[in-house]
């Protein structure tokens, strides 16, 4: 057979657009991330770095954290914080525009109130925009026995992006929240779904992650076995 030029574009076409991870998910093998909702990202008009879209979507998001709590799928919180006094940050990234800008955080960077993060779930800071750039998410997903994430939160292009980027390339399965997940120009959202749909991430709704979670929760054991260690086993990767 010849590839064509239209034929390999149709292709790729069609994965961006509809393709679909094929991958089950388990509540006993899933974390959800909920990535920087932070007051400077979603505390309306308190920072130069607010998202708008992001405040909107809080409480989808909200509601999908409990849903997660009630299927016993851990939730961890991160937040882009100067820590180890801003040295251990990519360099470069002083020299970009986004960085262009006198405001200060007035105090110490928080999960915005009302995401409502309860006390014994864990917050990873982070320097930079990957939930897993010199941090110790992968060795508490290990721990926790978990080899799925659900990404959600803001940026979706820039932090939540990176993290399923970085997730997939650790071997963990990442499903990516379609419509809980914000960026700062919501033109950009679509196109990064795309770009994950087809090469990195199961892209849902919060509703289908949802679904998807009770389903498994109330289907029968298929006796598959978890790692001595506690680390769920790891399945192929496509």
């Amino acid at each position: 057979m010849t590839y064509t030029e239209e034929w390999v574009t149709a292709r790729a076409r069609h994965a961006y657009e509809h393709g679909q991870a094929s991958f089950d998910l388990r509540p006993e093998r899933t974390a959800l991330l909920v990535i920087d909702m932070q007051d400077e990202f979603v505390r309306p008009g308190w920072s130069p770095y607010w998202v708008p879209a992001a405040t909107r979507m809080a409480p989808r998001l909200r509601q999908l954290v409990e849903d997660c709590r009630d299927a016993s799928v851990p939730v961890i919180w991160t937040i882009f914080d100067d820590t180890h006094l801003g040295l251990d940050r990519p360099h470069a990234l002083r020299f970009l525009p986004h960085a262009d800008t006198d405001w200060r955080r007035p105090g110490p960077a928080e999960v915005w109130g009302r995401m409502g993060r309860r006390p014994d779930e864990v917050v990873i800071r982070k320097p930079s925009y990957g939930a897993f750039y010199d941090t110790p998410l992968d060795t508490v997903l290990r721990n926790l026995g978990r080899d799925t994430v659900i990404v959600t939160g803001t940026l979706t292009n820039y932090c939540c992006g990176t993290t399923a980027r970085q997730a997939y390339e650790r071997g963990y399965q990442v499903v990516f929240g379609s419509d809980v997940t914000a960026t700062d120009d919501e033109s950009r959202q679509e196109p990064e779904l795309a770009v994950l749909r087809k090469g990195f991430a199961l892209v849902l709704t919060a509703a289908e992650i949802t679904d998807r979670l009770t389903a498994a929760a109330s289907a029968p054991d298929d006796g598959e076995p978890v790692c001595p260690t506690g680390h769920a086993p790891r399945t192929s990767r496509r």
